[in-house]
């Protein structure tokens, strides 16, 4: 197994739609093994696998909310929600990162309860429901798969603030990425 480097905000790969799995093979299992080891390199939440450059449909999840820990992945995930809010987001509350936007946080409007269904690496079915934290991260994650950076939820100063930062970070051209464990760690410090 091994630590992939993950695509930076800019690269085409983020912002197009995943492809669903048809293969269950020793082949998948071994990949999500990579992702969870690339995400616990990252020290993230969850890696969709476009942020890695491969095209196909599944995310894993590891993370802890209200005590409680969260790890799990799922293929070919569908997301189904509680009602998205629709005012700005709190910025004591609703902060956002993602391991494509290496070191930056948004407030990011998210709906309170998430469901996903998928399947397994074998191909049998899943389900993975949760609120909070662990209810932003399914939202965040199947976003991926769908082509959409979290950056794409943002509105009014945060919207405009985000754009900013992408040119001034020279994320306007493909190719961009960094590797965990390797390269510095953009989201804490040393």
């Amino acid at each position: 197994m091994a630590v992939r480097p993950i695509l930076i905000a800019g690269d085409p790969r983020l912002n197009t739609p995943a492809v669903p799995v048809t293969e269950f093979d020793a082949e998948l299992a071994a990949f999500v093994q990579e992702l969870f080891e690339t995400n616990t390199a990252a020290r993230g939440a969850g890696l969709a696998a476009n942020q890695i450059g491969d095209p196909r449909a599944v995310f894993v999840y590891d993370l802890s909310s209200d005590g409680t820990r969260h790890r799990g992945y799922v293929v070919n995930p569908v997301l189904e929600t509680s009602e998205v809010p629709e005012t700005m987001p709190d910025p004591d509350s609703d902060m956002e990162g993602c391991l494509s936007v290496p070191g930056e946080w948004y407030p990011t409007g998210r709906a309170d309860w998430a469901k996903v269904t998928g399947v397994d690496v074998e191909g049998k079915p899943i389900e993975v429901e949760g609120t909070g934290y662990l209810s932003r991260c399914l939202q965040h994650e199947t976003d991926h798969l769908a082509g959409h950076l979290y950056l794409h939820r943002l509105i009014g100063r945060n919207q405009r603030a985000a754009r900013k930062m992408i040119k001034s970070n020279g994320w306007t051209e493909p190719g961009r990425s960094w590797l965990p464990g390797q390269d510095a760690d953009p989201f804490h410090d040393e």
